[in-house]
């Protein structure tokens, strides 16, 4: 299918003060982004498949290969056919494993765009998180132009920010979108910590479509308890989709709807196979497939995900050695060679 088949293309103006045009199309408001000094806004609303449905189910989180000096064009694009072909439910480019934040504007742009012509009729995100809002909004124009199906956006910073900062962040980002924004809770990386009850106050913002939590308990009615807390306080609308790959089987028994994953990025068989299990109701043999990788879920506590998955992309011949952005090292050696052992062990190829 041609992808104009399948989506509609819009184009506007948008005024140097920030005036955003609107059309209405089949009884939809499409407005273009608010954001002064760009004088033509174009972007691409797929109206094959419902906006919810990119935020339940498997959400594969690629790597973006690259060096020092280049990105990894042909690598990324592999690794985006290789989750197509898998069946994933949505992709998210340029997020956390995708080093959204070593990236320059130019490179987060043509990821985003590679993203969107080689992902065919799955949906795509892209991460939009930077350290001032102005370069967030940018970020979010380009996505946009990119045709992407949401935005995922991290409260990221350099300084502590204050709940009303964040606050104002996402309301000034949910004000400049026309696609799903997806909220990125991180403390581990923003060194930020959400309230339930900030969460409920974005959540009424609009576009906000998805919650993306840190990893839950592994004790299962903890982390009931902490999903269905979460859940009464946001609006049905928006999705709960579970980070943190070891905790995912936990998470999506306890009632989370998507699985926000670094493994399905590099492997998602085996993400797909604990994701069915896991929403269909089926507990043991959710927790067993995500029990049986255990040996990488303890080289992710103790090395990081990013250079876990990054190591085993070099050894399936996916990505080329060093494609992490210094000072971001790969894997020790010995570590390396472990990991080897271990995917051989679990047949992961």
């Amino acid at each position: 299918m041609d992808q104009h088949d399948a989506m509609m293309v819009f184009h506007g103006l948008v005024d140097n003060n920030g005036m955003r045009c609107a059309w209405k199309e089949d009884n939809m408001t499409v407005r273009a982004p608010r954001h002064p000094g760009h004088a033509k806004a174009c972007f691409y609303i797929d109206l094959t498949r419902p906006p919810d449905t990119m935020f339940s189910g498997l959400s594969a989180f690629p790597l973006t290969p690259l060096s020092e000096t280049a990105l990894d064009e042909a690598a990324f694009i592999r690794l985006i056919q290789r989750l197509v072909a898998a069946g994933v439910d949505s992709i998210c480019a340029l997020g956390s494993t995708g080093s959204y934040a070593y990236l320059t504007r130019a490179e987060r742009a043509r990821i985003a765009r590679l993203a969107v012509e080689h992902a065919g009729p799955v949906p795509v995100m892209v991460g939009v998180g930077a350290l001032r809002t102005r370069e967030v909004l940018d970020l979010v124009h380009d996505a946009q132009l990119a045709g992407v199906q949401g935005v995922l956006l991290a409260p990221v910073s350099y300084q502590p920010l204050r709940s009303e900062e964040v606050y104002g962040l996402y309301e000034a980002v949910s004000g400049a979108l026309s696609v799903p924004l997806c909220v990125y809770d991180n403390p581990r990386t923003t060194h930020f910590e959400f309230s339930d009850e900030l969460h409920g106050r974005i959540a009424q913002l609009p576009h906000v479509a998805s919650i993306k939590i840190p990893p839950v308990s592994a004790d299962l009615d903890v982390a009931r308890q902490r999903v269905a807390h979460l859940r009464a306080g946001i609006p049905a609308h928006v999705s709960i989709g579970i980070s943190g790959d070891a905790s995912a089987a936990c998470g999506l028994l306890a009632g989370c709807e998507a699985w926000y994953s670094v493994i399905g990025g590099l492997f998602p068989e085996v993400a797909l196979a604990i994701t069915r299990a896991a929403l269909g109701g089926d507990a043991q043999l959710a927790l067993h497939h995500s029990g049986q990788l255990a040996p990488l879920w303890a080289l992710y506590a103790q090395y990081g995900s990013v250079r876990v998955v990054a190591g085993a992309a070099e050894i399936l011949g996916l990505a080329p050695a060093g494609c992490l952005p210094l000072p971001l090292q790969p894997l020790p050696p010995g570590v390396q060679r472990h990991l080897e052992t271990v995917l051989a062990d679990l047949a992961l190829r």
